[in-house]
């Protein structure tokens, strides 16, 4: 596959960098990405660098590489980056961003900003002591599946066969899947698990989910399918599927719930710990920082178009209403 394949460069927000080119005095920092960038995410970040002190363009510039949602290219990436070489690695929109920088490399610093677990997914040794050359901020979202199957089950109390949509690429797919398979025996719930590792794939998992039988699904937290979530509320909606995803911008989009932490703040202070970094602080120094803010999102417009009255208790604990 061509380099251009693996490596974006986004007009303004990327310094102009040519193949084989070598790092100034001026910083580099390498963002790595297993989606395509959010410009939403990219905005926090820099904010998270200007509290540190840091400005694109003044005293620091970019190099960004996407992986456009096809994580076996991620290994090929973050070694190009390694290669440059860059100062620092921000690896976001995923934990596999994450895991492919470190096995990258041992002695560029790594900040990561991603919803998986940190510790099992082998990017630290404890949240108080990254150790390594890796830390950075976790919003745990891959382990809130059972809370947003409870919470799907209270807006569908009539839900006997639910299914959940994966990204095997994950590294994070495994725990979450056995979290909400645990939850749906406590719920006495049957369970069918489809698996979806491109926008293509989507669809199909849908229909597959009607020909078994299911009421409302669970869909994994996945970079993937957030920048798929316009699709997949709609496919939602089609099939007649209450959905229940991990972050806000799922139920902006038209999902039915949404229920996670604030990311957009992860990606702020994932640009501080950048900044951190550059001045100078070790990974190892740094601990993990854990989001402490959960947003539970229900869009009741999703509701009536699929004929639902969402339970008036449940209405009482949102803490936002998409009307």
């Amino acid at each position: 596959m061509r380099r251009r394949d693996f490596i974006m460069l986004i007009g303004s927000a990327a310094w102009p960098l040519t193949a084989g080119a070598q790092p100034t005095e001026m910083p580099v920092i390498g963002l790595l990405s297993g989606n395509l960038f959010d410009e939403r995410e990219l905005t926090a970040f820099r904010k998270g660098l200007a509290d540190a002190g840091y400005e694109q363009g003044r005293n620091v510039s970019f190099k960004f590489a996407s992986a456009e949602g096809f994580y076996d290219r991620l290994p090929t990436l973050a070694a190009e980056l390694a290669n440059y070489p860059v100062a620092v690695i921000g690896a976001i929109g995923g934990t596999a961003s994450a895991v492919a920088a470190k096995n990258a490399t041992a002695s560029i610093p790594i900040v990561f900003a991603n919803g998986g677990d940190p510790i099992g997914s082998g990017l630290v040794q404890s949240l108080h002591r990254p150790a390594g050359n890796v830390t950075g901020i976790s919003f745990f979202v891959t382990t809130l599946g059972a809370k947003r199957l409870e919470f799907l089950k209270a807006a569908v109390p009539r839900v006997s066969s639910i299914g959940f949509l994966v990204n095997p690429g994950n590294p994070n797919a495994e725990s979450e899947m056995r979290d909400v398979e645990a939850a749906a025996r406590l719920l006495n719930l049957r369970i069918q698990i489809r698996k979806a590792t491109s926008g293509p794939s989507l669809e199909e998992a849908f229909s597959g989910f009607v020909a078994q039988g299911v009421d409302a699904m669970v869909v994994a937290a996945d970079a993937l399918f957030l920048s798929h979530r316009a699709e997949l509320a709609s496919l939602g909606i089609r099939y007649k599927l209450p959905t229940v995803c991990d972050v806000r911008e799922h139920a902006l989009a038209g999902a039915l719930i949404s229920y996670g932490t604030d990311r957009i703040d992860a990606y702020r202070q994932c640009g501080v710990y950048v900044g951190k970094v550059l001045k100078g602080t070790l990974p190892a120094n740094l601990p993990v920082m854990q989001s402490t803010k959960f947003e539970l999102v229900i869009n009741l417009k999703t509701a009536k178009a699929l004929g639902l009255e969402v339970p008036g208790t449940l209405v009482t604990l949102a803490d936002e209403l998409i009307n």
